[in-house]
Protein backbone atom coordinates (compact mmCIF):
# COMPACT_ATOMS: atom_id res chain seq x y z
CA UNK A 1 0.00 0.00 0.00
CA UNK A 2 2.47 2.69 -0.98
CA UNK A 3 1.37 6.30 -1.22
CA UNK A 4 0.39 7.54 -4.64
CA UNK A 5 2.84 9.76 -6.48
CA UNK A 6 0.48 12.76 -6.37
CA UNK A 7 0.02 12.57 -2.59
CA UNK A 8 3.75 12.15 -2.02
CA UNK A 9 4.59 15.15 -4.24
CA UNK A 10 1.99 17.23 -2.44
CA UNK A 11 3.52 16.38 0.95
CA UNK A 12 7.03 17.15 -0.34
CA UNK A 13 5.84 20.49 -1.68
CA UNK A 14 4.09 21.38 1.59
CA UNK A 15 6.82 20.39 4.06
CA UNK A 16 10.11 20.88 2.19
CA UNK A 17 12.34 23.90 2.24
CA UNK A 18 13.17 25.96 -0.83
CA UNK A 19 15.11 23.15 -2.55
CA UNK A 20 12.10 20.74 -2.70
CA UNK A 21 13.85 17.53 -1.62
CA UNK A 22 12.36 14.55 0.14
CA UNK A 23 15.52 13.93 2.18
CA UNK A 24 14.73 16.48 4.88
CA UNK A 25 13.71 15.00 8.21
CA UNK A 26 10.50 17.07 8.25
CA UNK A 27 9.41 15.70 4.87
CA UNK A 28 10.25 12.12 5.81
CA UNK A 29 8.26 12.40 9.05
CA UNK A 30 5.28 13.85 7.17
CA UNK A 31 5.36 11.05 4.58
CA UNK A 32 5.59 8.42 7.30
CA UNK A 33 2.71 10.09 9.15
CA UNK A 34 0.52 9.83 6.06
CA UNK A 35 1.46 6.15 5.54
CA UNK A 36 0.76 5.39 9.21
CA UNK A 37 -2.70 6.87 8.84
CA UNK A 38 -3.30 4.84 5.69
CA UNK A 39 -2.22 1.56 7.31
CA UNK A 40 -4.27 2.33 10.42
CA UNK A 41 -7.40 2.72 8.31
CA UNK A 42 -6.61 -0.57 6.57
CA UNK A 43 -6.25 -2.33 9.93
CA UNK A 44 -9.64 -1.06 11.11
CA UNK A 45 -11.34 -3.14 8.43
CA UNK A 46 -8.81 -6.02 8.35
CA UNK A 47 -8.27 -6.83 12.00
CA UNK A 48 -6.36 -10.08 11.40
CA UNK A 49 -3.77 -8.66 8.99
CA UNK A 50 -0.79 -9.21 11.24
CA UNK A 51 1.82 -8.55 8.55
CA UNK A 52 0.50 -5.02 8.07
CA UNK A 53 0.38 -4.58 11.85
CA UNK A 54 4.07 -5.50 12.06
CA UNK A 55 4.87 -3.03 9.26
CA UNK A 56 2.91 -0.34 11.10
CA UNK A 57 4.87 -0.96 14.29
CA UNK A 58 8.17 -0.72 12.43
CA UNK A 59 7.10 2.46 10.65
CA UNK A 60 6.07 4.11 13.92
CA UNK A 61 9.49 3.23 15.36
CA UNK A 62 11.29 4.78 12.38
CA UNK A 63 9.19 7.93 12.66
CA UNK A 64 9.90 8.13 16.37
CA UNK A 65 13.66 7.91 15.78
CA UNK A 66 13.50 10.65 13.15
CA UNK A 67 11.46 12.83 15.51
CA UNK A 68 14.13 12.38 18.17
CA UNK A 69 16.81 13.38 15.68
CA UNK A 70 14.89 16.48 14.61
CA UNK A 71 14.24 17.42 18.23
CA UNK A 72 17.98 17.32 19.01
CA UNK A 73 18.91 19.14 15.80
CA UNK A 74 16.34 21.97 15.75
CA UNK A 75 13.72 22.16 18.50
CA UNK A 76 11.70 24.97 16.86
CA UNK A 77 11.23 23.06 13.59
CA UNK A 78 10.32 19.97 15.61
CA UNK A 79 7.64 21.76 17.63
CA UNK A 80 6.21 23.40 14.53
CA UNK A 81 6.07 20.04 12.73
CA UNK A 82 4.34 18.12 15.52
CA UNK A 83 1.82 20.92 15.83
CA UNK A 84 1.07 20.85 12.07
CA UNK A 85 0.75 17.06 12.01
CA UNK A 86 -1.01 16.66 15.37
CA UNK A 87 1.57 14.23 16.77
CA UNK A 88 2.35 13.85 20.46
CA UNK A 89 5.83 14.84 21.59
CA UNK A 90 8.53 12.16 21.70
CA UNK A 91 9.54 11.14 25.22
CA UNK A 92 13.13 10.23 25.93
CA UNK A 93 13.78 6.62 26.88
Amino acid sequence: MPLSKEIKNQIIEEFSAENRTSGDAEVQIAIMHKRIGQITEHLKTNKKDFHSRKGLTMLVGKRRKLEGYLKEKDITKYRELIQRLGIREVKKR
